[in-house]
């Protein structure tokens, strides 16, 4: 990151992988009750800002099917800056690395990383309880980009508390298909009664000999994906070929990505090498785990 009186360039809004997620319950406003672990990733969309005297936000670049009104990066700025009356304007430039519907989190993580990075260009000092409260109205994952670190959340996602988890290196790959979040929650086939765990429970199967993060639980959306979208069905039995990965692959999210664990880098970019050889039109990266979120330090 490049930080000037004037500017912040180069800030990397993280992608999040969901080691497993469990719905335990549907609440009356249509909202999941949910548990998961978020990874941070090293992998992401790259986003630069730059202030304005003139008190206006925007947005530089054209994202494909993405009008900036509905932009999260946009609604972000317009959200800290109608919250904290401040006078400032911003213009918002971002390489989209992340594809969209994919459950990386690429959006959330972008608003997340606005705020952080706007929350320091503007000279707000907004805590990042206060931040995190913003962030829910933007969505359900934004606020644990902003709390920044590996967690385990509970509620709709937003009860955070840190978690640590070992060095990994990931194969991430994504079949050329969008999956839309809220149709994979509105199916009558998705299971939203998964037995509720607790962080203890995480925590001690960590500590017992193999016990992986990323073979802890499900993800209870998998098998409603895989079974609407035969691309990522396709992908999870790909994987079953790849003999050096820690644990079997799993979905991120909603879809459509899937990836799996490797104990090294040159193991997950080994992976890589065979997916291209056998598999050339799929979207893939080879991403490591990160401990904080790079822009941590712009929130008390």
């Amino acid at each position: 990151m490049i930080e000037t009186q004037d500017s912040l360039r180069d800030c990397l809004a993280p992608a999040k992988l969901n080691l497993f997620l469990h719905i335990t319950g549907r609440r009356p406003n249509g909202y999941h009750d949910l548990q998961t672990v978020f990874q941070l990733l090293d992998w992401g969309d790259t986003l630069h800002f730059t202030r304005r005297l003139d008190g206006r936000i925007t947005r530089t670049v054209e994202v494909e099917g993405v009008p900036a009104e509905h932009d999260l990066t946009v609604r972000a700025a317009t959200l800290l800056k109608e919250h904290t009356g401040t006078s400032e304007g911003v213009e918002i430039d971002i390489e989209k690395r992340l594809p969209m519907g994919a459950g990386l989190g690429g959006g959330s993580s972008d608003a997340a990383t606005t705020l952080l990075a706007l929350n320091r260009l503007w000279k707000l000092n907004l805590p990042r309880e206060e931040l995190q409260a913003l962030a829910l109205k933007l969505g359900a994952d934004v606020p644990f980009f902003v709390f920044g670190k590996n967690a385990f959340a509970e509620g709709v996602g937003e009860a955070l508390e840190a978690v640590q988890l070992p060095p990994r290196h990931f194969l991430v790959v994504t079949p050329r298909v969008h999956v839309p979040t809220a149709e994979i929650f509105s199916e009558k086939s998705l299971t939203r009664d998964t037995k509720a765990c607790t962080i203890a429970v995480f925590l001690a199967q960590q500590a017992t000999q193999n016990g992986w993060p990323e073979s802890f639980g499900h993800n209870d959306m998998q098998a409603v994906v895989a079974g609407k979208y035969a691309e990522v069905a396709q992908v999870l039995r790909w994987f079953e070929g790849v003999s050096n990965s820690i644990a079997p692959a799993r979905m991120t999210g909603s879809g459509a990505s899937v990836f799996a664990a490797f104990a090294s880098r040159s193991e997950a970019e080994s992976a890589q090498a065979k997916l291209l050889a056998e598999q050339p039109d799929w979207r893939s990266a080879v991403a490591s785990s990160l401990n904080t979120h790079p822009l941590f330090a712009f929130a008390a």
